[in-house]
């Protein structure tokens, strides 16, 4: 890497080029890495972020690694679709905590036609407070994807969780494809896109780096969200004996976590950029990381140089 393309963000990389990545010694990553973060972003802003269960529990999908999947017994009680009024209510008082954006997620395969009137109307009432708006409901169709970009939808999550050929060992119930297909739905109607993965689950190390050059080729996000599956048991969560190497998630008590900071009930995070961050920078942010871009990325510091072809 040289001073002219260490900071230039990029959605042409090959898997060799991301697998070198992890040969690097630990220091000299973090220090390529906070290099292009600062050259880019204002480091010394952040952003706090609220999420909501609006719909928990009951999920027809078998994701393994997921404690709100109906295909196993997780102790958790199925809820109903919640009311606008009491969304908005739990908005307010992530406003008046200092939360800056607002993320409402719902447990089930996809968004159905029935529940677009409630989401539009949350969506509406969470942007007319003055709060950035965040979803992740599944999977999504192009008039679906465009009816909440009206409502005033500004982020959509929608993760890709490992990576195409380590996806079948995780979940059965949908394809990659299925995931890209939302994400360019998203895309299309003019969302903002966080999309990430999740380490843990017995991958190899060959694994998570394609998961990295899918996040870094496949579009432009405006977020990377990074979760570890914690918990162990003989067998994973829907009952599937796992792979080697992974010893799963308990069916009482396992999960995966973002391991979000948590201040006054609100996520903290990096403040917004002013335009949408390349996939392809491979930045390392988790979703609490999500920073500003400098208004004058012409005075960003040169890049020192390490010696790196």
């Amino acid at each position: 890497m040289t001073s002219s393309t260490i900071a230039m963000p990029r959605n042409d990389w090959t898997r060799g080029e991301v697998e070198a990545l992890f040969d690097l010694p630990f220091a000299e990553l973090v220090f390529m890495a906070a290099s292009v973060h600062r050259a880019w972003f204002e480091p010394s802003e952040i952003q706090l972020s609220q999420l909501l269960s609006v719909k928990t529990g009951g999920c027809v999908e078998d994701c393994g690694y997921c404690s709100q999947s109906a295909h196993f017994d997780t102790g958790l009680k199925a809820t109903r679709l919640m009311e606008p009024d009491a969304v908005i209510a739990q908005a307010a008082q992530a406003k008046a905590g200092g939360a800056q954006r607002f993320c409402m997620g719902a447990a089930w395969r996809d968004l159905k036609d029935r529940d677009l009137p409630k989401l539009e109307a949350m969506i509406a009432g969470v942007k007319a407070l003055g709060l950035e708006t965040c979803a992740t409901l599944g999977m999504l169709e192009p008039h679906q994807a465009v009816a909440l970009r009206a409502a005033g939808l500004d982020y959509y999550n929608h993760n890709l969780d490992t990576a195409p050929e380590d996806y079948g060992r995780v979940i059965s119930t949908r394809t990659y494809q299925d995931r890209l297909d939302t994400l360019e739905h998203v895309r299309a109607a003019g969302m903002s896109v966080c999309c990430g993965g999740i380490v843990g689950m017995g991958e190899t190390r060959q694994a998570r780096a394609r998961l990295l050059h899918a996040l870094a080729t496949f579009a432009r996000a405006s977020g990377v969200a990074a979760g570890q599956c914690v918990g162990a048991d003989s067998r994973n969560a829907i009952g599937r004996q796992p792979a080697a190497g992974w010893a799963g998630v308990r069916a009482h008590g396992g999960r995966c976590t973002d391991r979000l900071p948590q201040i006054g009930g609100a996520a903290l995070r990096r403040s917004r950029r002013h335009e949408p961050r390349a996939a392809g920078a491979l930045l390392p942010g988790r979703r609490q990381f999500d920073v500003r871009r400098r208004q004058a990325p012409d005075h960003r510091p040169a890049w020192p140089g390490r010696g790196h072809a």
